[in-house]
């Protein structure tokens, strides 16, 4: 409270001061809250254990490439480095034709991730946010694929590739797989509950067609879920082993298909084996370095509503 005196000598009149209200903090709650983010040793030590049990079987196949045959029968085995890593690296190059199993692998990755990633987001977006009939049936149908195995369509898409001439060739294994039950699921899922139906509604009005809400509205919220199906096809595609080696043989290989040529002879030589498979994995330890970072940032920008 303040005064204050007029010029003709009155009786001060006393003016009140008001101060800004502030919130009153909550020592309590803010405790809680950095109670919450901060890990304790439980959490640390959950977590080494998991990082060396994930890290630890490709220390070791790089220590056995390292090493020659005769040194990994021996019990106890090596446990750090050795100096045939160059040798074992060249001799599986050669052997396994490797060079020329990068280039197909490489091929048969990235068109099956950029097939899958179109495909599933145009299908996903369908059944998420179209109307037509038969839609859950056929997204029943789409699912309940995923139940079954594998090996039981093994027979007949084999002898449908024999009748096109297409045995040993690439697109024996690309085609197959340009779809995925998963994929459509998966992009179903996500655009059910980050594209909101207004968005849609709004470009209609504005006169796009189905192409240009795709294009326009769809992509736009669709990037992140597109980089984490692409980067799961892409690694599965470069794994994936029971069907490239019944397709292809040892003249067009994939990596896969290249390294059972590795373990060949009386007397496999372990050692060339963890260098071809050494080879075979830096390429996708590459990808992870390069855009692992970028996916994940896309997630949480995805996951953020505002």
């Amino acid at each position: 409270m303040t005064t204050t005196v007029r010029p003709d000598g009155e009786v001060p009149v006393p003016v009140p001061v008001l101060s800004a209200a502030r919130p009153v903090p909550r020592p309590g709650r803010r405790r809680g809250a950095r109670r919450q983010l901060r890990a304790g040793p439980v959490a640390y030590a959950v977590l080494v254990l998991f990082t060396a049990g994930s890290v630890l079987p490709l220390v070791w196949t790089a220590v056995a490439a390292s090493r020659d045959n005769t040194r990994l029968a021996h019990t106890p085995p090596p446990l750090w480095f050795g100096g045939n890593l160059p040798r074992n690296l060249g001799a599986a190059w050669t052997d396994a034709n490797l060079g020329l199993a990068l280039l197909n692998t490489t091929l048969v990755a990235g068109s099956v991730a950029l097939g899958t990633v179109f495909f599933c987001t145009l299908a996903g977006f369908a059944f998420a946010k179209l109307r037509f009939r038969g839609k859950n049936v056929l997204l029943t149908l789409t699912v309940g694929t995923m139940m079954v195995p594998a090996q039981l369509s093994v027979v007949p898409l084999f002898m449908l590739i024999a009748e096109l001439g297409w045995t040993d060739r690439l697109q024996t294994v690309v085609l197959p797989t340009l779809v995925s039950a998963f994929g459509v699921f998966f992009m179903r899922q996500y655009l059910v509950e980050a594209l909101p139906t207004e968005l849609i509604e709004a470009a209609r009005v504005d006169g796009a067609n189905s192409l240009r809400v795709v294009r326009h509205v769809v992509v736009p919220v669709a990037r992140p879920a597109m980089a984490v199906l692409g980067m799961l096809s892409f690694v599965q595609a470069w794994n994936d082993f029971f069907w490239p080696v019944i397709a292809l043989t040892q003249d067009n290989p994939t990596v896969q298909v290249a390294l059972t040529g590795l373990g060949r002879g009386y007397v496999p030589d372990q050692a060339v084996v963890m260098a071809g498979a050494l080879l075979g994995t830096l390429p996708l330890l590459l990808v992870l370095a390069l855009f692992g970072r970028h996916i994940v940032g896309g997630i949480m920008r995805g996951a953020v509503k505002g």
